[in-house]
């Protein structure tokens, strides 16, 4: 089975010029998403891995199903004002601005081993980000999981001192 053409591709959105690609029908088929699990499962060995972490909101997704393959736990990372109790933040550049996540204080313990989850690799900025979030919460970053990279927007350079799996590149 080819992932890509489980990936729906929608012009002029979320503006013009912009090639927006979903993997939402992979959601509703049962076997695109066994593939998309058996993949990731050959990249990550379960002794790496104590908890993935889920950029918000496709990363969620594909969080929550690598921690229930693995046994592992799954964390949140959302856009500011999103959780509740005390977070830690980090601010950074996206292609339209600005913008904050966070994580809850308590959501890592020291020196727990990562993979950080989304959907797309694009510019590299929030997972830039999210890296240096789970580094400020002494999280040890061991990859990242993607289901589509844009090679051409050169994401991989902002994060390359980690092992990056994406499934489809454009």
């Amino acid at each position: 089975m080819e992932l890509k053409d489980r990936i729906s591709e929608y012009p002029n959105f979320p503006k013009k010029g912009i090639l927006f690609r979903d993997f939402s029908p992979m959601l509703k088929d049962p076997s695109a998403m066994s593939v998309l699990v058996e993949e990731f499962s050959k990249y990550f060995h379960p002794k790496d891995v104590d908890v993935f972490v889920g950029i918000e909101s496709r990363g969620f997704i594909l969080a929550s199903i690598l921690a229930q393959k693995y046994n592992k736990g799954m964390v949140l990372l959302r856009k500011a004002g999103k959780l509740p109790g005390k977070t830690v933040k980090t601010a950074y550049t996206i292609e339209y601005g600005k913008a904050v996540l966070e994580i809850q204080k308590t959501a890592l313990n020291e020196g727990e081993r990562v993979v950080i989850c989304d959907d797309l690799l694009a510019t590299g900025g929030t997972a830039n980000a999210a890296a240096k979030l789970v580094e400020k919460m002494k999280g040890k970053v061991t990859g990242f999981a993607f289901i589509i990279e844009l090679t051409e927007l050169g994401g991989i350079k902002k994060i390359s001192k980690h092992k990056t799996i994406s499934l489809v590149q454009y």
